[in-house]
């Protein structure tokens, strides 16, 4: 694989004239979720760190009840993108199997494998109680979570998402330029690590939207902190899930939108 980003021929413009440039971009590629031998979902996504991404994404999604269903992951590029083909437990295939059934022949509402508004509003995890994780610990993950961007540093076009243990010290952190993959991708580093930790919390360099409350919840994240604004339904999903939903983590404040009692002043 890639380190996330290519060398791509540029033409700036100035009033003082223009100039050729080789810019570094993030790199986007085509990559299929094969499950079995079955293509299952394809995503534009930034090429690294591509097991992760398939191990997070089959349990955040419900492929998978648990990392041991996954008995193999192989990456494999192909024409035009990439494969990545696991091999998963023949019960979770034969339940995918009856969900991509129920797809055929209708139109899709925009979430991948659901094709009703009741499949893609299912029920999200509730988190258990754990200790109020405070503010100095939500800042310092935050402002950490730059200096671990390594792609970003370079192309400047990746999200990140990091996971903080309650102290606010950063134990993995992925890159990708769809801020659901980079979460998706930390899901599956954590599984394998098994870093996520009762009370530990989720940062992010994104907007926090209904998909990413519901994937945070499912690592088991007391909080989710996002740089940026929420949704109505993220803190809906929030309320329910029992986490904390912090925004507008920057220039040392943060506002609670659910669950404030998480956090501690």
């Amino acid at each position: 694989m890639t380190d996330g980003s290519v060398h791509r021929a540029a033409r700036r413009l100035t009033a003082a004239g223009d100039e050729t440039l080789d810019e570094i971009v993030a790199e986007e590629v085509a990559v299929a979720l094969v499950y079995n031998g079955i293509s299952h979902a394809v995503m534009m996504a930034t090429p690294c760190d591509l097991e992760d991404f398939a191990r997070g994404f089959s349990l955040t999604e419900r492929i998978v009840d648990k990392p041991s269903e996954i008995y193999d992951i192989e990456v494999e590029p192909v024409d035009r993108g990439i494969e990545v083909r696991l091999d998963i437990a023949a019960q979770r295939m034969a339940r995918l199997q009856e969900r991509r059934r129920s797809l055929a022949g209708r139109t899709g509402c925009g979430l991948c494998g659901v094709d009703s508004i009741d499949a893609a509003m299912r029920p999200v995890t509730v988190v258990g109680a754990a200790p109020p994780v405070s503010r100095a610990a939500i800042e310092q993950a935050m402002a950490a979570l730059p200096l671990e961007q390594r792609i970003n540093r370079v192309n400047g076009a990746t999200h990140a998402a990091g996971w903080a243990r309650p102290d606010g010290a950063l134990v993995a952190v992925r890159e990708d330029v769809g801020r659901h993959n980079a979460l998706d991708k930390l899901g599956g580093a954590l599984a394998k690590s098994g870093a996520a930790q009762p009370g530990g919390f989720v940062v992010v360099t994104s907007r926090c939207s209904y998909e990413m409350v519901h994937k945070a919840a499912a690592l088991g994240a007391a909080v989710i902190a996002a740089v940026s604004a929420p949704t109505s339904l993220a803190i809906e999903t929030a309320e329910q899930a029992g986490i904390a939903l912090a925004a507008f983590v920057r220039d040392g404040r943060l506002t609670v939108y659910a669950n404030a009692g998480r956090i501690a002043p």
